[in-house]
């Protein structure tokens, strides 16, 4: 029996549980363990110096699940580290609302619960919905979320990366199609709004929206303008491989202490 462990950066009222749980069932014995609240711009924060607490509910469904107060990296800790009496084979971060693409991933806390799994040496995916609002079909999704997990269960897959999936928000029958692609690029029109609480003092809203110009071909940006499925394999050296060599020759102005031989 397979174990697979599905976690969140929404929380534990996420709609989304319910066909990600269901269409991953045939494929093994399904644990659910996700924040009690929305944790989205987490990225791969972790608890440190308070206890973290986990407890049983229920979702919508019916489905035995666990929440707790730390954030998704801390979801996934939990589960390899013993709180689930088998290790995940397989762990699933999702179905997010909204696209994680580009540079959206150094934000993600979607993202950041399939990097911890990585580093877990456990194979791991993380998976979003490129849109938002109440009314979310999470199937098409899910049923892509199912036939990757498969893929992987059965044809084997060394955890060298984490598979970065997005999915389009169309009809099942609309979807052009799954590309393997790299990362694009996202430019936001971030702003700062300064406002007045009834006080007199000032708080701040920081964000804008996401402007997708640079829709490279080749790019998870494209392939989700186009209207397919992207799978970006993402691997954790963050080294610029290109630089070292190249920083390796700069005069740094610096040398090694000389050593002293105290006389005898």
């Amino acid at each position: 029996m397979k174990h697979i462990l599905v976690t969140n950066d929404d929380g534990i009222d996420s709609t989304a549980f319910g066909p990600l749980s269901e269409a991953l069932s045939p494929l093994g014995e399904v644990h659910i363990i996700a924040p009690e609240r929305n944790w989205s711009g987490a990225s791969h924060s972790i608890t440190l110096y308070r206890p973290l607490r986990c407890r049983s509910t229920h979702l919508r469904t019916g489905q035995q699940a666990f929440m707790t107060d730390g954030s998704p990296t801390d979801c996934v800790r939990l589960a390899v580290l013993g709180f689930l009496k088998e290790k995940p084979d397989l762990i699933v971060s999702g179905i997010n609302r909204g696209a994680n693409m580009g540079d959206d991933i150094t934000y993600s806390g979607t993202v950041a619960a399939a990097m911890e799994g990585l580093l877990s040496n456990v194979p791991s995916i993380a998976i979003s919905l490129g849109g938002f609002g109440a009314d979310l079909d999470f199937g098409p999704a899910a049923e892509f979320a199912a036939l990757l997990g498969r893929n992987i269960l059965e044809r084997g897959f060394k955890p060298d990366a984490l598979l970065n999936v997005n999915v389009p928000v169309l009809p099942r029958n609309e979807i052009r199609g799954v590309e393997v692609t790299r990362l694009g690029k996202r430019t936001y029109r971030d702003q700062l709004v300064e406002r007045l609480d009834p006080y007199g003092n000032p708080y701040y809203w920081v964000g804008g929206p996401a402007v997708a110009e640079e829709a490279e071909p080749g790019t998870d940006v494209h392939a989700m303008r186009d209207g397919k499925i992207s799978v970006t394999p993402i691997y954790l050296d963050l080294t610029s491989h290109a630089l070292i060599d190249e920083l390796a020759a700069w005069d740094w102005g610096w040398s090694a202490p000389v050593a002293v031989t105290a006389e005898v």
